[in-house]
């Protein structure tokens, strides 16, 4: 990531910090998590290390597995340490400092590691989790190219892979191609943290399901959910395939689904909230009568994770905004018989929104 980006976010992390007049703010990535966040603020994408901000200077912490990346990766102040733990060196450096007022992500942190490390400290806490997910919610260019580089792979390798399905073939041979073809076209993983959804025959009738060694039959609806991850940003992609004749059942469901993405897609647009959004793909489902078979809401905000901030759903209270990236993923599910869902990324722009993963072949996919 290039310095002047880092920069240009520290700066922005400051002015809320000014806002709540802090003198310092935080951050700690214990075994991985909360790693996205450190990533975004500081460039580091390590599995351990702390940040301390102030309106002055940006430290990161980190142990000797990772000087050399730490260097590579960030252009703050990086500290080395071994004899004290994270949560140690943060709150004597706090401490040290003579700090009056810090703030802290209390969503990030156990109850049990701010008792015994973080309260000691004479200073005021001040629990500001919505800092970073707030700047992190507003993708600018660079990201949404990222994501939109992500959505490139993926779309791709689906292509090559499809063209070795066959009655047959397991769902989990299938994932494994198809991760397997991401990889090699660029992308460093599919999901941080999670595998694909490959589910065929009646199986697709789970929204979730993960891939088995249930094998591929004649006529069966395969749903595959997946996407690529490109310099941490990921794409979140959901298509239909049947190999040989497709029944009229399939065809029907995947024409509703079509019209309800298609129109909730239409209706993206900075001010619109995600409960609005959800009801247009909603009405259009439930006229059809199928209302009671969509099991979720419309989409979710993605970026460094696959599920961020803001949620299209009917109870959703969020209110879009240019800089927004979100999927729209209308689905039917009947137990007994099977599922479709229709999953693209749309970037929420000024006047509307951009298709990132370039809704192509959304229509039920033949294999012959």
């Amino acid at each position: 990531m290039e310095n002047n980006i880092i920069t240009s976010r520290v700066e922005k992390l400051r002015a809320l910090m000014a806002d709540k007049g802090l003198d310092v703010f935080v951050l700690i990535v214990d075994e991985r998590a909360n790693s996205e966040s450190c990533h975004y603020i500081s460039g580091f994408r390590g599995s351990s290390a702390g940040l301390i901000i102030t309106l002055n200077d940006a430290i990161l912490i980190t142990d000797g597995r990772y000087k050399i990346q730490a260097k590579i990766q960030s252009p703050f102040t990086i500290i080395i340490q071994s004899e004290l733990s994270t949560y140690e060196y943060i709150a004597k450096a706090v401490n040290d400092g003579g700090y009056s007022r810090a703030g802290f992500e209390a969503e990030k942190i156990s109850h049990y590691d701010f008792k015994k490390y973080f309260e000691p400290v004479k200073c005021e806490w001040l629990d500001v989790s919505e800092f970073i997910p707030k700047l992190r919610r507003t993708k600018d260019s660079h990201e949404a190219g990222l994501i939109r580089r992500a959505a490139k792979i993926g779309r791709e390798a689906l292509g090559n892979v499809l063209k070795s399905a066959c009655v047959g073939m397991s769902e989990v041979e299938f994932e494994i191609k198809l991760l397997q073809e991401i990889k090699l076209l660029g992308a460093e993983k599919g999901w941080a943290h999670d595998d694909f959804i490959v589910a065929s025959g009646v199986r697709s009738a789970m929204c979730h399901a993960p891939a088995t060694s249930k094998t591929f039959a004649e006529g069966d609806i395969v749903t595959v959910d997946y996407g690529a991850m490109f310099e941490g940003y990921m794409s979140d992609i959901t298509r239909n395939f049947v190999i040989g004749r497709a029944d009229s059942k399939a065809q029907e469901i995947n024409s509703v689904l079509l019209k309800a993405h298609n129109e909730a897609a239409k209706a993206l647009r900075p001010g619109i909230s995600g409960a609005e959004a959800d009801g247009v793909a909603r009405k259009i489902i439930t006229d059809a009568g199928y209302g009671d078979n969509f099991l979720h809401g419309l989409g979710h905000g993605l970026g460094l994770e696959i599920h961020e901030a803001p949620r299209l759903s009917k109870t959703s209270k969020d209110i879009l905004q240019a800089g927004d990236v979100v999927t729209v993923e209308p689905g039917i599910y009947i137990e007994g018989w099977g599922g479709l869902r229709i999953e693209d990324d749309y970037l929420i722009t000024e006047d509307g929104c951009e298709c990132l993963t370039v809704s192509d072949n959304q229509s039920l996919i033949i294999i012959r």
